[in-house]
C-alpha cells in the first residue's frame, strides 16, 4: 500500500526486501503480482466508497447516484490510481476489470450491498435486480474511467453520471 499510494511501481522484489522477507512468502499470500496489486487497490477503493456513501444526499436512487457520484469522482482523481494506470495501462486494465481478479468483484459486492440496502429499508425499487444492478454500474465506470480514450469517455464523470442515473432510474442534474 505505502508504494503504490506514493505512485512507486509495486515490485515484489523491493516489498520483499524492505520487509525482510523472501520473494517467494509475498507470492505464496497473494499469488501473484496482480493479485497483490488487486488487493491493495481493493483496499484503497473501501474507505472512497464509505466516505462517497457518507458524504450522500437524498434517499434512494438519489443517494445511490450521489454515493457512486462521488465514489467514481474520487476514483478519477486519485493520483496513485492514475499514475497505475498511465504506467502500466494493460496491468492496470486486467488488475482493475478482471472479473477472475480481486478487484471488480468486491466493488460489485460493495455496490450491490449498497443498492440492497436501499431496496430494504423501502426507498429504492430497482429496475433490475440489485446484483445485476451493481454489476453493470461498475462496468459502466469502468469503461468511463479507464478503458474508452476512443470514444472520447475516459475520464468523463459528468456524462457517467448521467448514464448511471439513467440506470437507476433517476434524473441526474
Amino acid at each position: 500500500m505505502h508504494r503504490y499510494l506514493r505512485g512507486r511501481r509495486v515490485d515484489v522484489q523491493g516489498i520483499a526486501s524492505e520487509l525482510g522477507l523472501g520473494r517467494t512468502t509475498i507470492y505464496r499470500w497473494f499469488g501473484s503480482r496482480d493479485e497483490l496489486i488487486g488487493e491493495v487497490i481493493a483496499r484503497a477503493a473501501e474507505p472512497l466508497l464509505r466516505e462517497a456513501r457518507a458524504g450522500a444526499r437524498g434517499k434512494g436512487g438519489e443517494a445511490l447516484l450521489d454515493t457512486f457520484d462521488r465514489f467514481n469522482r474520487r476514483l478519477a482523481d486519485a493520483p496513485a490510481l492514475r499514475q497505475f494506470v498511465e504506467n502500466e495501462r494493460d496491468a492496470a486494465l486486467r488488475v482493475i476489470t478482471s472479473g477472475a481478479g480481486s478487484v471488480q468483484p468486491r466493488i460489485v459486492a460493495m455496490i450491490t450491498e449498497l443498492i440492497a440496502k436501499e431496496v430494504q429499508r423501502g426507498a429504492y425499487d430497482p429496475p433490475v435486480d440489485p446484483s445485476t444492478l451493481g454489476y453493470a454500474i461498475v462496468r459502466l465506470a469502468e469503461a468511463f474511467l479507464f478503458n474508452d480514450a476512443v470514444a472520447g469517455m475516459r475520464g468523463d464523470v459528468d456524462r457517467l453520471r448521467e448514464v448511471e442515473g439513467a440506470l437507476l432510474g433517476v434524473r441526474s442534474r
